[in-house]
């Protein structure tokens, strides 16, 4: 039996119902991640021009577009377990260039910034209030890296309650492998993993918010 008649066979993999109401959550397009001066970033302007028409579109039609950023106060440094793993991460200072949004991602001054410190936009945020308070249905996942932030965001937004969309090429990760397989996996059991193309097909039939 192939892979995919495994898969299927366990009932993975249907596909996600699409509402009226989404919004865009873009994962952690920090300078810390995009810019490559940095030893925690890789190159990353594909995806965000990718993530960018999604915005785009999606603030045109009153949409809820949010962003997320890992930053740190230096009294956290020694006491957080992800920090022991991942020791990199502690360059990510509140202040500091690594944690403002690139400005390629197009970022508006309307647009709602989320400060977290781990994978996850809704562990220990209030990004679940917000979207829900905002009647949002569906969620479009997008940002870095797919390995991480992005497959925890995707997960707890599914525990949340939240119909996942997730355009491919608005990912990015610093290797092409965990890329691949958390996609997989992913569309398997939690998400429709698609691309922006199809994205902003279906913006465009979704009525703009009245107001």
């Amino acid at each position: 039996m192939s892979q995919s008649e495994v898969y299927n066979q366990a009932g993975f993999g249907r596909p996600v119902p699409r509402g009226t109401r989404p919004a865009v959550v873009v994962i952690d397009f920090t300078y810390g991640f995009t810019d490559t001066q940095y030893p925690t970033a890789a190159d990353m302007s594909a995806q965000m021009a990718a993530t960018r028409r999604i915005t785009d579109a999606a603030r045109a039609k009153g949409f809820p577009v949010i962003y997320t950023a890992i930053a740190y106060h230096p009294g956290e440094l020694d006491k957080l377990a992800w920090l022991k793993k991942a020791t990199g991460m502690a360059a990510l200072l509140e202040g500091s260039r690594l944690v403002e949004i690139d400005a390629a991602t197009g970022i508006q001054p309307q647009d709602t910034i989320i400060t977290k410190k781990g994978a996850s936009a809704f562990f220990g945020t209030n990004l679940a209030g917000l979207l829900t308070s905002a009647g949002v249905d569906t969620l479009i996942v997008t940002g870095a890296t797919t390995s991480g932030c992005v497959r925890a965001s995707t997960v707890d937004a599914v525990q949340a309650g939240f119909n996942v969309l997730v355009p491919r090429d608005c990912c990015a990760d610093r290797a092409q492998a965990p890329h691949d397989a958390n996609l997989y996996d992913m569309h398997q059991k939690y998400a429709d993993v698609t691309d922006a193309d199809d994205i902003l097909a279906w913006l465009g039939t979704v009525p703009a918010k009245a107001g």
